[in-house]
């Protein structure tokens, strides 16, 4: 074995990449760069391995031609028009071998600014679809829609055409009850892109339910039957993901202490009177402004919990003594909205399409980067 000797003496020239070592040192995002800091492919193959993919494994470079195109052809639908979608130089839209887009992508010349850019775009993009493909939770997910929903059938039951939320004393009428069973692949991948953690943060409701009450009153009702049946606690409700621009709670107490007995002794169900205390609630509410969401709308109002819940899977590698199955937290969300809020969340700035739309501008401006976006926008003009 060759003996080692302390040395700064290589082939190359003592450079440092600044830009490059900014982001590692100080949790610069990796879709908010506009360039890697490879050297030749020798360099890429490496990167690649450390990355998590064996070339010497015939499937790994299958894989990687299958998520190159599937990037190209999301950025195509998704942040170029038709139009625009033959502005994709050929090299980084068809490469002989997509590890190729590594080099393109690391080159700090400036005689093919435009090749560069558009390798980084596709990284990008590819970057979050590995991210979907290797995530553990999503190769469980029949395991976890089945758990999750069995545990919120038990408590929101159906009638004929109408659903009803139950803790087993109160029973409150849903005039709307909305599932998300599962986010699609392209509406996860346009998340990822632009989130501001990128692939660090997850993914917060792949499944979800809605429940639309009449009036505010009702949704707070809802939230005390809730946490009655044990579905919200202090302990699985993740606190630094509640979004609240629905119910001033403090406002809330007031009005009920004040009807409280009248609901209590009400024969039928009071909607009436629900009405009623709304109308007072809404007099001396304070706005609710507990939301950190850049794209939620104008007007839009909900209150959003993220509810933990421990899926159990079975452990087919598990020690013989081992008797119990693995489990692991899964985050899904609990949306209560009045009849009002919900009308107005089917038009205008608090409407999804408008939602849908600016999470599409933000996730192309940050896997083009402005640099890029000037450019095609030049290309548009000439």
């Amino acid at each position: 074995m060759a003996q080692l000797h302390a040395s700064l003496k290589g082939g190359d020239k003592l450079s440092l990449n600044w830009t490059y070592l900014n982001a590692i040192a100080n949790g610069v995002s990796a879709i908010d760069l506009d360039a890697l800091a490879l050297r030749n492919l020798d360099d890429a193959q490496q990167f690649v391995r450390e990355y998590g993919f064996d070339l010497d494994q015939p499937a790994a470079p299958a894989l990687i031609r299958n998520a190159h195109r599937e990037a190209v052809a999301f950025i195509r639908a998704t942040f170029l028009t038709p139009a625009q979608a033959g502005l994709i130089p050929a090299e980084v839209a068809e490469p002989d071998d997509p590890l190729q887009l590594l080099l393109y992508a690391s080159d700090s010349s400036q005689h093919d600014d435009a090749r560069r850019m558009w390798a980084c775009a596709v990284l990008k993009v590819m970057h979050g679809i590995f991210y979907i493909d290797n995530n553990l939770k999503l190769r469980h997910f029949h395991a976890i829609r089945a758990q999750v929903f069995g545990t919120l059938d038990e408590v929101i039951r159906r009638d004929g055409e109408h659903y009803f939320l139950t803790d087993g004393t109160s029973c409150l009428p849903l005039l709307r009850y909305d599932r998300k069973d599962n986010k699609g692949r392209n509406s996860i991948l346009l998340k990822l892109l632009q989130k501001a953690a990128y692939l660090a943060a997850d993914i917060f409701d792949h499944l979800g339910v809605r429940l639309v009450f009449a009036t505010r009153c009702e949704c707070v009702l809802a939230l005390r039957a809730l946490q009655r049946v044990h579905l919200l606690s202090v302990t699985n409700v993740d606190a630094a993901r509640t979004r609240n621009t629905l119910l001033d709670l403090d406002a809330a107490q007031q009005v009920f202490d004040k009807y409280r007995a009248q609901l209590e002794h009400s024969a039928a169900y009071p909607l009436d009177l629900l009405r009623q205390m709304d109308s007072e609630l809404a007099e001396i509410s304070q706005p609710q402004t507990r939301c950190d969401n850049p794209h939620s709308g104008n007007g839009f109002n909900s209150l959003q919990v993220t509810v933990r819940k421990m899926i159990h899977v079975q452990q087919l590698d598990a020690a013989p003594e081992q008797d119990y199955d693995v489990g692991f937290f899964f985050e899904y969300e609990i949306q209560l909205m009045d009849e009002a809020s919900y009308q107005r969340s089917l038009s205008g700035p608090a409407s999804h399409e408008a939602y849908k739309q600016r999470q599409v501008d933000t996730a192309r401006t940050r896997v083009f980067g402005r640099e890029l976006l000037r450019w095609i926008a030049h290309q548009c003009a000439a």
